[in-house]
Parts: C-alpha cells; sequence; structure tokens
C-alpha cells in the first residue's frame, strides 16, 4: 500500500462542499448532519472512500415524546431507504450503508474505492445527500422539531414560497 496521493487531496480541496477537517478525512460542509470521507490508499492505485454521517434520532429532535414504537418505525424505514444508495453515484457500485443507532444518533457508514478521484469525491458528496434527504423524507408532520430539522424545514418553506 502507499499513501494517499496529491491528486486525491486537490480533488476535495477543488470540491466547494468539502473541508479539510484532518490528516485525509474532510467534511461535507453543505449539510447541517455531520458528514465526513476519510480517505486511504488500497490496491491497484486505487483509494477507499470510508463516508459516516451522523444524524439525529426522531426522539432527539422532536419537542416532546416520540412513542418507542412511531421511533423504531421511523429508524427501520430510514434503514430501508437508505439501501438504495448506490443510485445517486456516477459510477454503478455495490454500496450497502451499515446504519446503527448509538444513543440519540444514527450512524450510517458507507465505503467504496475508486482510482478516479474527482469521481469518488463527487460519489461521496452524493452520498451524504442522500443520507440527508433521506432523512428529510422521513420527517413525520404533527410534530414540533428543533434543529437542525426545523432549520431545514423552515429554508424549504421559505424556498417553496410558503
Amino acid at each position: 500500500m502507499t499513501e494517499v496521493h496529491g491528486r486525491v487531496r486537490r480533488a476535495f480541496a477543488d470540491h466547494e462542499s468539502f473541508e479539510r477537517i484532518a490528516d485525509d478525512c474532510y467534511e461535507l460542509v453543505t449539510t447541517p448532519f455531520d458528514g465526513r470521507v476519510e480517505i486511504s490508499p488500497a490496491e491497484g492505485g486505487r483509494h477507499r472512500f470510508a463516508v459516516t454521517v451522523r444524524v439525529p434520532t426522531l426522539g432527539a429532535v422532536v419537542e416532546g415524546d416520540v412513542a418507542p414504537v412511531v421511533e423504531d418505525g421511523w429508524y427501520e424505514t430510514f434503514a430501508l431507504r437508505l439501501e438504495d444508495v448506490d443510485g445517486v453515484m456516477r459510477r454503478e457500485r455495490d454500496v450497502t450503508p451499515d446504519v446503527e443507532r448509538e444513543g440519540d444518533d444514527v450512524i450510517v457508514e458507507a465505503a467504496f474505492e475508486d482510482v478516479n478521484e474527482r469521481r469518488a469525491v463527487d460519489d461521496a458528496a452524493a452520498l451524504v445527500d442522500y443520507v440527508e434527504g433521506t432523512y428529510v423524507q422521513g420527517v413525520i408532520p404533527g410534530y414540533d422539531y428543533t434543529d437542525p430539522v426545523a432549520g431545514i424545514l423552515s429554508r424549504a418553506e421559505e424556498t417553496a414560497g410558503f
């Protein structure tokens, strides 16, 4: 194995949605959720792009209580919807994210390898955006939400002209 190529770092630097937060770790700054990509070398001139997105559980962003059956159903639906993430990528990939609850967070992890660093950076951003979009689709009407969900919903209403 070799070290991460400078061309991969340049691809992240050129992508306006990412900021470097540590050595070979980048954060997508266009989402209110914590979306990170860690890069490591792989065989055959490829690099491994490990994407982690941390989003709050439904109960963590609702004022008041959420019944356990609602919380569990929301989580199961969210995890199922994420299975289609490979459809948003520029290259056909066999990517199935791991989705786990950890306290008030849901952690989504997926990884892929590519030799084309610019395509891979675009795909990593698309993966994080897909998680955000899937999360927002799962917002259940009738609850009073706190941030970051309240902010997302407010921006959506402003954009729609409501």
